[in-house]
Formats: C-alpha cells, sequence, structure tokens
C-alpha cells in the first residue's frame, strides 16, 4: 500500500485523466502530469500546490525520464480511439510503443507500481487493431518486473466525454445525420444449422462513470490485492444501443424527440469505412473501421473481481445521466 507518494500521470489532461487526477489529490497524493499543451492543461485541471505539470511528449525518451524521476507509481491513460497518421498518432506507437518506453523507465528509475488503462475487448485475436495493440500493451505491462494492476474500462460516459457530446449533439437534430440517431448493429452467424443465415440484433453496452473508473484506478494503488490482477470495469446497468440512445435524448435539453435509433450493420460500415480510407476519403466519416467493428459489438462485462478486491460498487447508467444532462 502507498502512503501519499508522488504520482506520475500520462493522459492526465483528458477526459479520463481529469477525473484521476482530482481523485488522486483528494486522497492527499503528490502527482505529476505529463502534459503537451501547458495552457489547455491549467484550463483542464484543478490549481493544487500538490499538482505538478511536466512538459513533454510520452514518444519522447527524455520527457518521460523526467516525468517519472523521484515517482513512486505510474498511471499510464493514453490512447486514443481513432488513429491520426498526420501527427504520428498510431495505435501502435501509443498504445504499444509509449506503453513499452514508460514500463522500461519505471524499471530502470526504480518506480515500483504501474496502472495500466486498457478496454474491454482488448485482445491478441481481436478484429480492430484499437483491440490487438491494447492487449499487446497489456502484455508488456503483465510481463514487466513492476508491481501492475490492468482496467479494461467498458464505455466510459460523463461530463465532457466525447460521445456523451455526440450523442447529445445528435438528439438535438442539429448535426449529421440529422434525421436519426446512429449506432451499429452486430451481425451473428445462425450456428444452429450448416452454413446458416447471418442475423441482425442491437448490441449490449453497460456504460460506467467515469467518477467511477477515477475511483477504481485510485483505489487499487491502496490495494494490494490489486498488484498483477486485471479489471473490467463497467457500470450497474446493461442497456441496448437504442435504448442508451433514446435515454440520451429523452433527458437532454433541446432534444428533438421524434429522431429515432437507427442500426447500420457494423461490417457492412466497417466494409465502407475501408474503402474510403484506401481512396483518400476516411476523414470524411465520422468513424473508421476498427470504431464499426467495436461498436457492433457488446460492450459488457462481470464485475465480480472488482467488486471483491477493490469493492468496486458503479452507478446506474440511466440516473447518473439523467443527474448531469442539465450541464450538457
Amino acid at each position: 500500500m502507498l502512503t501519499h507518494p508522488t504520482i506520475a500521470v500520462t493522459g492526465g489532461s483528458g477526459f479520463v485523466g481529469r477525473h484521476v487526477v482530482v481523485e488522486l489529490l483528494n486522497r492527499g497524493y503528490c502527482v505529476r502530469v505529463l502534459v503537451q499543451n501547458r495552457q489547455k492543461a491549467r484550463e483542464a485541471l484543478p490549481r493544487s500546490g500538490s499538482l505538478t505539470l511536466v512538459s513533454g511528449d510520452a514518444r519522447n525518451e527524455g520527457d518521460v525520464t523526467e516525468l517519472l524521476t523521484g515517482a513512486d507509481a505510474c498511471v499510464n491513460l493514453i490512447g486514443i480511439i481513432r488513429e491520426n497518421r498526420l501527427e504520428k498518432k498510431t495505435f501502435r506507437e501509443l498504445h504499444v510503443n509509449v506503453t513499452r518506453r514508460l514500463v522500461h523507465a519505471c524499471e530502470r528509475l526504480g518506480v515500483k507500481r504501474f496502472v495500466q488503462m486498457s478496454a474491454l475487448g482488448a485482445s491478441d485475436t481481436g478484429e480492430a487493431e484499437y483491440q490487438r495493440t491494447k492487449f499487446e500493451g497489456e502484455s508488456i505491462v503483465r510481463q514487466s518486473s513492476l508491481g501492475w494492476t490492468i482496467f479494461r474500462p467498458s464505455l466510459i460516459h460523463g461530463v465532457g466525454g466525447e460521445f456523451i457530446e455526440q450523442a447529445a449533439s445528435w438528439a438535438s437534430g442539429h448535426v449529421q445525420p440529422w434525421i436519426f440517431l446512429p449506432y451499429f448493429r452486430k451481425m451473428t452467424e445462425d450456428k444452429r444449422v450448416p452454413l446458416g443465415s447471418m442475423n441482425e440484433s442491437d448490441p449490449l453496452v453497460q456504460p460506467v462513470a467515469v467518477e467511477d473508473v477515477a475511483w477504481a484506478f485510485a483505489e487499487s494503488l491502496e490495494n494490494n490485492l490489486s498488484v498483477g490482477e486485471v479489471y473490467n470495469l463497467a457500470g450497474s446497468e446493461v442497456l441496448s444501443w437504442p435504448e442508451m440512445l433514446e435515454w440520451i435524448r429523452d433527458h437532454t435539453a433541446g432534444s428533438n424527440h421524434r429522431l429515432k435509433p437507427f442500426g447500420i450493420p457494423g461490417k457492412l460500415a466497417a466494409l465502407g469505412a475501408k474503402a474510403a480510407e484506401f481512396i483518400g476519403l476516411g476523414g470524411l466519416l465520422p468513424h473508421d473501421e476498427g470504431m464499426a467493428i467495436m461498436g457492433s459489438q457488446d460492450s459488457i462485462a462481470a464485475l465480480d473481481k472488482a467488486r471483491t478486491h477493490l469493492k468496486f460498487s458503479p452507478k446506474p447508467f440511466r440516473a447518473t445521466f439523467a443527474a448531469y444532462a442539465p450541464q450538457l
């Protein structure tokens, strides 16, 4: 168990990172955050004598060394859902190479504790590159000599979250696609008969509140049971995508209540995105191949281990969203 040490955080000025930093500060930790834009970080993060901003980039060895020197633990929250090759922000660079750089620096500098943000669906056989590189990042952490913990969150929601802001915009009817609330449908083969037909259905999702995710990350640093463990993080409520979108629509001010959820076959959307990327028009779509694939998969998980080890008690989506919806 760590007692008020210094925690180094990467990705600390992002949506999840802001909440993790606040949770750590509230628990009395000294926090160091690696930031690329100090002005944006100052606006996003609280003012505190226990918070230090370290200018730099996790892709740079020297900046990583500066961040981690003298730290007792590292929390890695870096991740992207879509690549930006012009800025050299690829899944392999940020999910794999950055994780390797951080882990090796921790081992070299004597930082004993490491907490990694992964994702539900991370797998070496995942259909999406996002899933495969997240798993590869996990493997680097697992094979290290550090006292590690890995978290796999479901869809994370809260004020300032990209998905919630996007869904609320759809519900207004003022942004694309204007006339419906889009989501991806999953297609499964009927295996009861040879060469069975492909059946469409709505994927299930178990959204987890960003405050609950932040709590779990901080709690793991104070609980020795979490060392060497991988935890699913999800909310207490399972919904279909249409149910979730309808709830967002019905509880967001200014929504067009006539808009209905409309499912797009995920595999077809993935093929379309892949074709658009091939001819250089991928940036015109609001999703890429991987996002379509993952959006059509269930994002639900058992929480038994997190509940037992960490006393994780997540909030339900509907009540939580309704409470913060007036802030959107």
